[in-house]
């Protein structure tokens, strides 16, 4: 897709599946369901997208997926599914991982920075050698020290090896011309999103604040946010907002679109398909 005088290129690393109910926290599966159906294990399937900005001569990551270093209990968990990869979504593009200049994870999920690493010749080492990594301080300690609740999302192998890489942010940033990210809390207290502007047009990478097309309406917030009245509150603040500059957002779950404009219609936020 081209946004002013952007490329914008979503691409996926595979799927997984997790628990519908925590998916969609105090929603009755009886609504949920009609949305997304859950498979013998109650699980529904999600789309692992991330986002490729070519901007200015640059080429920008926005999330690098769940990667490939689990054993098969953790696959058959989520029941992951590739392909395909980022690194061959990458290559489709005419891309190795050496001409990543930049990556941004919103937060750091197993399910968002799963590429931020690969084990090479018996070691961890950073999936992109060339590339800066962009993360807020506090979700970089978070993820080092993370409570009992929160622990199982947060997988050191995944980032710390890229740490002397990694660019610590704090608050609202701009990453690079046109390209910024905002501090928007509630799935965790400080999950950035990704704010790409050129040529008067508007694209938002929202992240788990609304990680499906299905988490449009403000209560259906996942029971994995850790500030779900944050969430509330992000949700109320930010979807008129994109409403009103009729941006292209891009969900990092959804497995039907990666992209959608949002509009009001009978007093809800729909979405409205992409041309």
């Amino acid at each position: 897709m081209k946004l002013g005088s952007f490329e914008l290129h979503a691409i996926r690393d595979g799927t997984f599946a997790l628990d519908g109910g925590q998916m969609f926290g105090v929603v009755p599966k009886a609504l949920w369901e009609r949305k997304a159906p859950a498979d013998e294990r109650n699980r529904i399937r999600l789309s692992l997208t991330c986002l490729l900005i070519r901007a200015g001569g640059q080429n920008i990551l926005v999330e690098s997926g769940i990667g490939d270093k689990f054993d098969e209990k953790f696959k058959d968990i989520y029941a992951i599914q590739h392909p395909p990869r980022l690194l061959a979504e990458l290559e489709g593009l005419g891309l190795k991982p050496e001409d990543i200049h930049i990556v941004i994870n919103t937060h750091l999920h197993f399910d968002h920075c799963g590429w931020n690493t690969r084990r090479l010749d018996g070691k961890t080492v950073p999936t992109f050698p060339r590339a800066r990594y962009f993360i807020q301080r506090g979700e970089w300690q978070q993820a080092l020290n993370p409570t009992e609740r929160e622990r199982g999302s947060y997988i050191e192998e995944f980032f710390k090896p890229a740490e002397p890489q990694t660019e610590f942010l704090e608050g609202d940033a701009e990453i690079a011309p046109g390209i910024k990210v905002e501090v928007v809390p509630g799935h965790t207290r400080n999950l950035q999103c990704v704010r790409i502007e050129s040529g008067g047009e508007c694209a938002y990478f929202i992240s788990d604040v609304v990680p499906t097309a299905a988490h449009l309406a403000y209560p259906w917030i996942m029971s994995f946010d850790l500030y779900p009245m944050e969430t509330l509150a992000s949700k109320k603040r930010l979807l008129p907002e994109l409403v009103q500059n009729a941006a292209i957002v891009i969900l990092p779950h959804d497995p039907n679109v990666p992209w959608l404009r949002l509009v009001e219609s009978g007093g809800k936020i729909v979405a409205q398909p992409v041309a």
